[in-house]
């Protein structure tokens, strides 16, 4: 019995002895094979693998002007395992300029891993970014005695003109969001946040390089290992060219200051966008440098809203500008003919239902009507088509053909600029009024949406867009603002055509109402020009003063530029919308001013209107 324990005991032993020696191999195998904290920890003593960026692409106007280009920068980068027990953290301090309170701050935030989740101690970190050139060379001269610290060239955006900031956009710091959406960055990476810097990003960016460098035993440089062989060059971000004219943009900007709106210009040939203005602004070159988190928080803060791009951004209700989609709409469902003619006393009156109207003739047919902006004859149109049981078995039916020809037009969703942030407005349907009216509407209840009031709203870029629609008789790009990207054929979405349902002989009529309206109706301010303009105006309700609008196009029968502008508060379309717009076309088209037209633009430059809370 005793002789049977012993034998078994020599089994245990020799059992666990096996589990221990097996544990050993599993872990040197984890450590050998499978992690990779020794392997970071021996080619860190190595080399040291610098990142080498790229030059972001440049940013030209449509007639080659510079907007955009580089500039160096230099960055301060820590390699963590270098610096323990030999770093002089006040000379440090003093040669950066610096506190030993910043110093600490931001070494502790580099080793949180909340913050920065792709911390490791074997590769360098950003420590301060975009010294100057001072402070640079003082740095430089004294980096041998800071062990673990590099300096990282970089560059940095510089913008030529202070315009365009929201077209433009601007360069900032990765988000946590950023690296997480794309591995291609890492924590200090710079990165597009508006703008065509944002949409652009991937072709502006260009390719990270790496160059491999060969350290001794003390962390000295000894130069490139295997001298380059595992090197990779950075490839250049691509060169954009904008659509934009900068002169045309710089008057715009000129022309809205101290109000707010919008002015947005299209080529309707193209769909290139050729300005767009959205007032209040601000310089770009804000943006730039260790001030811009300053600026932005300051802007963000603003009741004004300078960082609002309202050419996309802001839903307006269209005022009359929208009666052109009235007329195409009518003329096209065979509601009206060119020579319907409705009365107007002061106004649309039915059944207790009166929608006021200006003084003018009547009864009008569609020309005249047109280029008076009757508000009597639309309604009248609408009401008739919302009416109309010969054509449409219900009421619902007649609204969701109204809207349909309404989304052809570019209205109600994203027209898909090249630009983020873009707003849809919104285009009601049948199914929007049931639930509002609990199924018992007509068309007196909604009369408002035919004069572009009530529920409808765009964008200024949708105004704008419709004049290029109306230009070109029936058919739109998609605005873009990018006309040309280095190397790389356009997207085709940008130059397909895209039709409307509206047939193009009436595009013919409502661009005779509109050029009428030039030479002798609402928008009588462009008769003066050699050009032969073609306009509408419009006047938005609102619960201050009201908006004045424009929309228009010239040259008649060459179009050339299609434009919108919206000022808010602004009263009558005639008012500011007109004489802008007018001025617009001419810097256009004749490439400057004549003498008159800039005392004239000078004037509205220093035109200011009064805004109330209710505005902010």
């Amino acid at each position: 019995m005793k002789d049977l324990t012993l034998h078994q005991r020599r089994y245990v032993i020799g059992g666990v002895a096996i589990i221990i020696v097996v544990v050993y191999i599993v872990r040197l195998f984890m450590l050998q094979l499978m992690s990779d904290d020794y392997k970071k920890n021996a080619d860190s003593n190595a080399f040291l693998k610098k990142v080498e960026f790229p030059s972001r692409g440049v940013i030209t106007d449509r007639n080659g002007k510079l907007l955009v280009y580089n500039q160096p920068a230099y960055d301060v980068m820590v390699v963590m395992n270098e610096t323990a027990g030999r770093l002089d953290t006040l000379e440090l301090c003093q040669t950066l300029g610096i506190t030993r309170e910043y110093f600490d701050r931001r070494m502790a935030d580099i080793k949180d891993r909340r913050k920065n989740p792709g911390y490791s101690r074997f590769t360098q970190q950003l420590f301060m970014s975009q010294l100057s050139d001072k402070e640079f060379s003082v740095f430089h001269e004294k980096m041998f005695r800071f062990p673990g610290f590099y300096i990282q060239n970089r560059s940095i955006r510089q913008y030529e003109y202070p315009y365009a900031a929201h077209v433009l956009g601007d360069v900032a710091e990765v988000s946590q969001g950023d690296i997480e959406e794309d591995n291609y960055y890492q924590p200090g990476d710079y990165i597009g946040k508006q703008g065509v810097e944002r949409s652009y990003e991937k072709h502006l960016r260009g390719e990270k390089g790496v160059q491999i460098l060969l350290r001794d035993a003390h962390g000295r440089i000894q130069g490139r290992y295997q001298d380059g062989a595992y090197d990779h060059l950075p490839v250049p971000g691509k060169n954009l060219t904008l659509a934009i004219d900068i002169d045309l943009q710089a008057l715009g900007e000129r022309l809205l200051e101290g109000k707010i709106g919008s002015i947005v210009a299209i080529d309707p040939k193209t769909g290139e966008i050729l300005c767009m203005v959205s007032s209040p602004t601000y310089d770009p070159r804000m943006m730039v440098g260790k001030q811009r988190g300053k600026h932005h928080q300051e802007m963000a803060q603003d009741p004004w809203k300078p960082l609002l791009n309202r050419s996309i951004m802001g839903t307006y209700p269209p005022g009359s500008t929208f009666k052109t989609s009235q007329a195409l709409t009518f003329l096209s469902e065979g509601i009206i003919t060119p020579q319907t003619a409705y009365p107007c006393y002061r106004g649309f009156i039915y059944k207790g239902l009166r929608v006021g109207c200006h003084g003018h003739g009547s009864p009008l047919p569609l020309v005249p009507a047109v280029a008076t902006s009757c508000n009597g004859f639309f309604c009248w149109g609408f009401y008739h088509m919302m009416g109309n049981r010969k054509k449409y078995p219900d009421v619902q039916t007649a609204m969701n053909t109204w809207r349909d020809y309404m989304v052809s037009m570019g209205f109600g969703y994203k027209l898909g600029v090249d630009l983020p942030g873009e707003k849809r407005g919104l285009i009601p349907n049948a199914e929007y009024y049931d639930k509002r009216y609990k199924g018992s509407w007509n068309g007196l209840t909604t009369i408002s949406i035919s004069i572009g009031q009530g529920e409808v709203t765009l964008t200024p870029l949708q105004i704008a867009n419709l004049g290029a629609t109306i230009a070109n008789r029936g058919f739109f790009y998609t605005p873009h603002v990018v006309k040309e990207v280095e190397g790389e054929p356009m997207d085709s979405t940008l130059t397909t055509r895209r039709y409307t349902m509206a047939k193009p002989w009436a595009y013919e009529e409502v661009v005779r109402g509109m050029r009428s309206a030039a030479l002798g109706g609402t928008c009588k301010a462009l008769a003066k020009y050699d050009f032969e303009a073609c306009g509408k105006t419009g006047t938005a309700q609102n619960r201050g003063h009201d908006h004045s609008i424009f929309m228009g196009f010239a040259p008649m029968n060459d179009p050339k530029i299609a434009i919108s502008v919206y000022v808010e508060n602004g009263g009558f379309g005639a008012h500011y919308g007109v004489p802008i717009g007018g001025l617009m076309m001419e810097q256009y088209l004749k490439g400057h001013l004549s003498p008159a037209s800039e005392a004239e633009a000078s004037a509205f430059q220093h035109k200011r209107i009064f805004y109330g809370s209710q505005n902010r």
